[in-house]
């Protein structure tokens, strides 16, 4: 007969093994998960893409969704099904389905609550998941959104979105860490900087980025003065702050990383081989042959070590907490050259953050539920500080 000790440690095995069920699945009630997407933004599309792969993978054993699109006007409403995804492309106010119901995110008695404007109803939600790439969804605001109604989210808080959106502000952080990245001029309208004065200092050819955008949009190779002042308005149409970016000769490789920002984990690596000139905006989704994707990257040994190493590092310095992707240059030499950080990284069927993990042996579906998982343990967290003085 197995003695006590073995029989708790076989039952303490069991519980494990069922993950999440005992927490939030058919042993206790379901949590209601926020699918958050759209947005105010200029990769709204990009985000109905990902928001419709997130609601299919959705343990629905554990989890309840509830489907939240935000227009580009910026409203918001609720849709009864998944369905929306197939109905449209897009939400805009003067073009909405026929179901959409207006609704807002308010705190009720002390915890957050869906309004619905149309019959005022109240609908409790447990945690949300923003799919929000970009502008007035990656960079902060949401989030703060999240932490006044007192919400759970998944995905990184207010400082470290607002910090990985702005690649001005994520350069200075690198410069102070260490963490090894190209050279790069901030461009603004207020101050004119010629081609000459940037080639001088960075080379040609080179890059401007909006310094406050995604998913490449706006973002362009400069190899001529002819081209430089059409390139530069359009990148000024994005943000009113522009990097100028030296050129890094090199592979494309990224990592996915996610959990607590005190323990972070990373995935094997991925490699991208663009087929345009760059990874652009329609490489990325436009053209089904704009990429080859090579996961795992071809990348061993201590240069794996490394790799991880250094996103994790890069994942902890920029105050992440939930999921970022780090994207790299692996330079001739083996060096590597942080590119930058997404902190809402794409989730459509070619995106690289979950293939990622995929490759390192954590399911599409087990990702989103290890997500939420520690968006409720990050919540959980915070709610044991104190916020009065004098109690």
């Amino acid at each position: 007969m197995k003695s006590l000790k073995a029989l708790s440690d076989l039952h303490t095995n069991w519980l494990n093994g069922l993950n999440l069920k005992t927490t939030f699945g058919k042993y206790r009630m379901k949590k209601t998960v926020a699918l958050i997407f759209g947005g105010n933004s200029a990769e709204h599309e990009v985000s109905l893409r990902s928001a419709r792969n997130i609601s299919e993978a959705l343990d629905k054993d554990a989890f309840t969704p509830v489907i939240i699109g935000i227009s580009k006007e910026g409203s918001w409403y609720r849709f009864p099904d998944a369905s929306v995804f197939t109905q449209t492309t897009k939400i805009i106010d003067a073009q909405l389905p026929a179901n959409a119901e207006p609704v807002a995110l308010i705190p009720f008695q002390g915890k957050p609550v869906l309004y619905s404007l149309k019959d005022h109803s109240k609908t409790s939600l447990d945690i949300a998941f923003p799919i929000l790439h970009g502008t007035m969804g990656e960079d902060g605001t949401i989030q703060g959104l999240f932490k006044m109604v007192q919400l759970p989210f998944v995905g990184c808080g207010v400082w470290g979105s607002a910090a990985g959106m702005d690649k001005e502000i994520m350069k200075r952080l690198f410069a102070e860490a260490n963490i090894p990245t190209a050279r790069y001029l901030l461009l603004t309208p207020y101050k004119e900087t010629s081609y000459a004065e940037i080639t001088a200092q960075l080379g040609s050819p080179f890059f401007i980025k909006p310094a406050n955008a995604g998913s490449s949009v706006g973002v362009h190779k400069v190899k001529s003065a002819e081209e430089f002042a059409t390139k530069l308005k359009d990148a000024f149409q994005f943000d009113h702050k522009v990097l100028a970016e030296e050129f890094v000769q090199g592979r494309e490789i990224e990592c996915s990383v996610l959990g607590h920002n005190r323990a972070p984990e990373a995935s094997l690596p991925g490699e991208i081989i663009p087929q345009h000139d760059f990874y652009s905006y329609e490489a990325k989704y436009l053209d089904d042959n704009g990429a080859l994707l090579k996961i795992p990257a071809d990348v061993h040994g201590d240069a794996l070590t490394q790799l991880q190493n250094l996103a994790k590092k890069t994942y902890q310095v920029m105050g992440c907490d939930g999921l970022t992707r780090v994207d790299f240059f692996l330079k001739a030499n083996g060096d590597f050259c942080v590119n930058e950080i997404n902190t809402l990284p794409g989730f459509t069927k070619i995106s690289m953050y979950p293939k990622m993990w995929e490759a390192t042996g954590l399911s599409y579906k087990d990702l989103i539920t290890k997500l939420i998982k520690v968006g409720f343990e990050k919540h959980k967290e915070e709610k044991s500080l104190k916020t009065s003085y004098l109690d």
